[in-house]
């Protein structure tokens, strides 16, 4: 079923807030709740081909949000 749209947003706010936080990026709020959400749905698909699935809670979704947040600013980083 998922979180629906404002639950997105909220843990994706938080989760890319804190992988900012942790990563040291200075990104504005916009940029946090994109990061959040995409890096839920790029660590979620992830971990599904590999067969582990996160429940659709709060907290299963703001961890797998920190780190896939937390992912994209490192793949980001390396780009440039």
């Amino acid at each position: 079923m998922g979180l629906g749209l404002i639950a997105s947003i909220i843990v994706g706010g938080l989760a890319g807030w804190i992988a900012s936080s942790f990563m040291k990026a200075d990104t504005g709020i916009l940029a946090n709740i994109l990061l959040g959400i995409a890096g839920a749905f790029v660590l979620n698909l992830i971990l599904s081909l590999v067969g582990i699935y996160a429940a659709n809670s709060w907290v299963p979704q703001l961890i797998v949000g920190i780190f896939g947040a937390s992912l994209l600013i490192g793949l980001a980083r390396r780009l440039r």
